[in-house]
């Protein structure tokens, strides 16, 4: 079967996945790219050198070739882009298509009221309810977003991003691990909320509890994020390290006893999740982002806590940090959730039987090996019995 997977650019993030789906011996795998990367990823460590890697094709080097590869093949993934032009003449030929999609509505589902919005949603999406298009769901509350237009009914399947996998000797990993290390990582922008980690950190230091705090990455609130840790003293007990390649992050991760996790409903998935699960750590995770009702289950393979409850966030972390055992449980759990199901491999098997039994039989038919996405709406992401831990 002749595959291609369309999106705006290659990066560390869909190169697993990539990587399998070309050496699974029943797919002829094509990655094509759209644009360049966009400077800042580049400088968060993003970029990859794809002169060597032969199934990765850039759409402007050839017009005419790509347009062909992508009316033809068997199937397209279609994700990333927000020119539909690429994709149109293929949805409207009726060809099996699977849109690898985060909400559309980020910004809160009030939204989906809007006629103009309506208007381009219904083009885009709710006219091909009845044709062999489907919907990958990357992230928990993506069926919700789309159930609100009418769209993929009965279509919508359980997906996400997958991160490389690092085999480890998981007790050995637990054990080498630094025991009042906490790790947070990403853009210090204001929706994945990098001040929330330092409040905690500040909470922490008040009630005389050991612990480090490194905050990896940069970004528009880098400035402010440093003068509160100098206004409050924190100076000792956190360091800043600026942007990091991912290999650099990962080794971060693999010593981190906790990584704490702070975006709102506005992360459409988090891969750091499954690179801290992966390394081992014991995620806090606020319950918006789109990975943690996947990838989460609260009190054993990490903690939720509602977004924007700062009381919560470090309730958690205090009990995180006096106790050793459920670190260490819930640690090895994300460890063995990642290592087992949510990696690039696990996924690309189950796409691979799913389009094998979908091109066996009819696009009627709705395939089995993966998972239909339930209807999570935002503010049902969150439903633990908290603080008892």
């Amino acid at each position: 079967m002749k595959l291609v997977f369309l999106s705006n650019y290659f990066n560390h993030h869909e190169k697993p996945l990539s990587d399998a789906l070309f050496a699974h011996p029943g797919i002829e795998y094509t990655f094509i790219q759209t644009e360049k990367m966009a400077e800042e990823r580049v400088r968060m460590g993003w970029g990859i050198d794809t002169k060597d890697i032969p199934y990765v094709r850039y759409f402007d080097d050839d017009p005419e070739g790509n347009r062909d590869l992508v009316m033809n093949a068997d199937c397209v993934i279609f994700g990333g882009v927000d020119d539909e032009s690429y994709i149109m003449p293929r949805l409207e030929a009726r060809r099996l298509t699977l849109r690898y999609q985060e909400r559309i509505y980020k910004e809160g589902q009030w939204k989906f009221i809007s006629p103009r919005g309506l208007r381009k949603k219904y083009h885009d999406h709710t006219r091909f309810k009845n044709d062999p298009v489907y919907l990958l769901c990357a992230g928990a509350y993506v069926a919700s977003d789309f159930s609100l237009i009418h769209a993929y009914p009965g279509k919508k399947y359980v997906w996400g991003y997958f991160p490389e996998f690092i085999e480890h000797d998981i007790d050995a990993l637990i054990s080498s691990k630094e025991e009042n290390e906490l790790l947070w990582t990403g853009r210090m922008i204001d929706w994945k909320h990098p001040d929330a980690a330092l409040k905690s950190a500040l909470y922490l230091k008040e009630k005389n509890i050991s612990f480090h705090l490194t905050m990896a990455g940069g970004g528009e609130l880098e400035d402010s994020l440093k003068q509160f840790v100098t206004d409050n003293g924190l100076d000792k007990f956190v360091t800043f390290t600026g942007f990091l390649k991912p290999s650099e992050i990962r080794t971060l991760m693999e010593k981190a006893s906790v990584y704490i996790f702070t975006s709102d409903e506005k992360e459409g998935w988090g891969a750091v999740v499954n690179e801290a699960m992966n390394s081992g750590c014991a995620v806090v995770a606020s319950h918006a982002a789109g990975a943690v009702p996947y990838l989460l289950r609260h009190k054993d393979n990490g903690l939720v806590y509602k977004s924007g409850i700062q009381k919560e966030l470090d309730f958690y972390l205090e009990n995180l940090l006096k106790k050793n055992e459920l670190r260490c449980k819930l640690g090895k759990n994300a460890y063995h959730t990642i290592a087992g199901k949510w990696n690039a491999s696990y996924a690309a098997n189950r796409l691979a039987d799913w389009l094998k039994e979908i091109k066996e039989t009819s696009v009627e038919k709705i395939p089995s090996p993966m998972d239909m996405a339930e209807c999570i709406s935002p503010g049902k992401g969150y439903d633990f019995a908290h603080r008892d831990l």
